[in-house]
């Protein structure tokens, strides 16, 4: 006789498609908001194999409790989460669904862009209150612009392309990424921040890049430049990046991801007209959900030791 090993998903449910792939493990389902205590108790229980992380971070104290564990999987592509140093030390691979929601990200980022540049939520909030401001307002035409993306994955490239559909002029910086297309220009970071008339961040966070856009950068940019977020909250300095807004240096900055999730009431972003926010949800579309948790099944799937079925 085998028992079914089995997968702690740390989430309240993973698409059709993924949870048929791994059909012949027993998946286990630790909530929306699971804790670390909630994990390490989970695990303990279960002693999964593998781990697919949608909420909740993942440490050493985590993969202690379950001495089974071969694989951590990412539901979608940042990693910053999930302890590296403590799962190599460990045996344990870490794999992320890298490009499963490149489409939904890049079209977020673009959202945010084009309502930054457009005013998209005032001229909303005025028009509901029966203004028509055609007379006074001014929007920013993005065609001919120079827009600097930091990260070149397949998020950074696929939002690349779309701005070069819009006429903008690239220029991108990821020293990890290979060849690239012909619309998109190599640049070293002060290059980018003092000739970008928007910046877009596509990168994963790291211990080194952790607070990139501070007040120094800030101030090294254009007067009146876009900022758009749709990577990692930890990239930005959010006190130096509020000051850039109220004072002009940021024309307007267009946010998905942040310092603290879930943002609480009373951020200091809350009422400030030029920061546009939305939850942290650019990789949250029906195709990307297939998409991650397919992404995610497979590559527990192909980690050697993770599909043996445990004696009974």
């Amino acid at each position: 006789m085998t028992a079914r090993r089995a997968i702690l998903v740390t989430g309240a449910d993973l698409a059709p498609q993924a949870l048929e792939l791994l059909r012949d493990f027993e998946i286990v389902f630790a909530g929306k908001t699971p804790t670390e205590p909630d994990l390490v108790a989970l695990c303990r229980q279960h002693d999964p194999v593998a781990i697919i992380v949608r909420y909740g971070a993942v440490g050493a104290a985590v993969m202690d409790a379950a001495p089974s564990l071969r694989v951590i999987s990412k539901h979608g592509s940042g990693t910053d989460t999930i302890d590296k140093a403590a799962a190599k030390a460990r045996g344990i691979e870490v794999k992320a669904a890298a490009g499963a929601n490149a489409a939904a990200v890049a079209e977020q980022a673009m959202a945010l862009l084009l309502a930054c540049a457009k005013s998209v939520v005032k001229l909303n909030e005025r028009m509901h209150a029966g203004h028509w401001d055609k007379a006074t307002h001014k929007s920013i035409e993005l065609h001919g612009r120079t827009i600097g993306l930091v990260g070149l994955g397949a998020i950074g490239q696929r939002f690349a392309r779309m701005c070069d559909a819009m006429g903008m002029k690239v220029l991108g910086h990821d020293p990890f990424a290979g060849e690239l297309p012909a619309y998109i220009q190599r640049a070293d970071l002060p290059t980018l921040w003092r000739e970008c008339d928007a910046i877009s961040l596509h990168c994963p966070l790291t211990a080194d890049n952790r607070g990139l856009i501070n007040a120094q950068v800030l101030q090294s940019c254009k007067r009146g430049v876009l900022l758009v977020n749709t990577a990692r909250g930890g990239l930005v300095d959010e006190a130096a990046l509020l000051e850039a807004v109220r004072c002009g240096q940021v024309a307007a900055a267009g946010l998905d991801s942040f310092a603290v999730e879930p943002m609480t009431a009373g951020h200091p972003f809350h009422g400030e007209p030029n920061i546009v926010l939305s939850p942290h949800i650019g990789g949250v579309t029906g195709d990307a959900y297939v998409n991650m948790g397919v992404g995610a099944a497979r590559n527990v799937l192909a980690v050697p030791g993770a599909a043996v079925a445990q004696a009974a």
